[in-house]
């Protein structure tokens, strides 16, 4: 076939091919899922934090997980009654993975929306960190310690051994989403994007973002930081542009104020929602992007009208929900966390008491597009405990 191509028609082919790999390596995917390919063993193993540590007769399996749901009821179990009598104990997951030479010259981190609980992190036999608290997220940069000629081996450990530690089923291990995170040095913060709507009227609004923007090289360095709203249609309806200057190894937070003309209000009602895209720009080029949905609303408490959204009077007609989904236990798919906020609706509810620790990032996206206000909560204890081994 080539052969009846003239050279220039040659040269353009494989100009056009080169110019799509070339595109496809600039545009490595920001957020990774890594729920997949995950080896268990229920108990524990000192030493499988090590990259020879063999595994092959774990248990295969993807994420999210929930050991003790999996677990025989049994009264003698240390989870008691609360805990519906499931087992706890402790338990390691271990994955292998490659690393691209695309990425080399890139940050990588790893986020867990959730691990039950005292959970220990490694790559490649080194000790990331330990996050006690079993209901919040967190993260490690694993961009030190990566291998681009060998296999990755991420551990991580769970510890639900201590009981009672909770008032209710708490389940346990990864039990929500796993995400791989590749960015440039210069790039927009982890969780660094929070919106607000101080002023709000059915003529306009004012949506205020606030960024943290981070520099991870060694010299200062110049980028314009770009902020465009869409709405449900994907059409502009307002941006802003600042130039932005950080100097090296640091962080930055950037306010910028968007004025949004006869905006559509969010309200259990109508939850209407806008997106907000913020960007990176270097020159012509897109080194980070980051999209946040946003609701536009205002909230106000009085003693003489109570609780009012958008300016209206709104009974709060809710109840308190915990982060289990019956007989899937703690695990936090997707679609179960979503069918749970639509049977909150269904039933007449305008509002949810996440009780008492924050929920999934998907239930609470599902709260956003469906319709439900959610208050939020932290701790079940602050400063006194409930149980013996709570995070109080």
């Amino acid at each position: 076939m080539l052969k009846n191509l003239n050279p220039l028609s040659i040269v353009i082919v494989f100009l056009l091919c080169y110019g799509i790999s070339i595109k496809a390596q600039e545009n490595t995917q920001r957020k990774q899922l890594f729920d997949y390919n995950w080896k268990f063993y229920l108990g524990d193993a000192p030493t499988a934090s090590a990259n020879d540590f063999n595994d092959t007769d774990w248990r295969d399996l993807d994420l999210p997980h929930d050991w003790s749901i999996e677990g025989k009821i049994n009264p003698e179990n240390p989870m008691g009654g609360a805990g519906g009598y499931f087992s706890a104990g402790v338990g390691w997951y271990r994955k292998n993975f490659d690393v691209p030479n695309v990425w080399k010259g890139k940050r990588v981190s790893i986020n867990f929306d959730g691990v039950y609980m005292n959970s220990e992190v490694f790559i490649n036999g080194k000790t990331l960190g330990v996050h006690p608290y079993g209901y919040t997220s967190f993260s490690y940069d694993l961009t030190p310690y990566l291998d681009f000629t060998g296999k990755n081996v991420l551990s991580v450990r769970a510890d639900n051994s201590r009981q009672i530690n909770c008032r209710w089923y708490s389940g346990s291990g990864i039990y929500r989403h796993v995400w791989l995170m590749v960015t440039d040095p210069v790039h927009i913060d982890n969780w660094g994007i929070g919106i607000t709507t101080p002023e709000v009227s059915s003529e306009k609004a004012t949506v205020q973002i606030k960024i943290i923007v981070q520099n991870e090289t060694e010299l200062p360095q110049s980028f314009i930081l770009n902020t465009q709203l869409l709405d449900v249609n994907a059409s502009n309806v307002g941006s802003n542009q600042i130039n932005v200057v950080l100097l090296a190894n640091s962080k930055k937070e950037v306010v910028q104020f968007i004025t949004v003309s006869n905006p559509l209000l969010w309200s259990p009602e109508t939850p209407q929602l806008y997106q907000a895209r913020v960007q990176i720009l270097k020159g012509i080029n897109v080194i980070d992007e980051c999209k946040t949905s946003f609701g536009i609303r205002s909230l106000k408490f009085t003693v003489e009208d109570g609780f009012q959204l958008n300016g209206k009077t709104v009974e709060i007609n809710g109840g308190c929900v915990h982060h289990d989904n019956g007989c899937l236990g703690a695990a936090a798919f997707d679609r179960a966390e979503e069918r749970r906020v639509e049977l909150l609706k269904a039933a007449g509810f305008n509002a949810v008491r996440t009780s008492h620790n924050p929920p999934s990032e998907a239930f609470l996206n599902a709260c956003d597009r469906l319709g439900i206000m959610v208050i939020d909560e932290s701790f079940d204890g602050w400063r006194e405990k409930k149980t013996d081994f709570d995070y109080a």
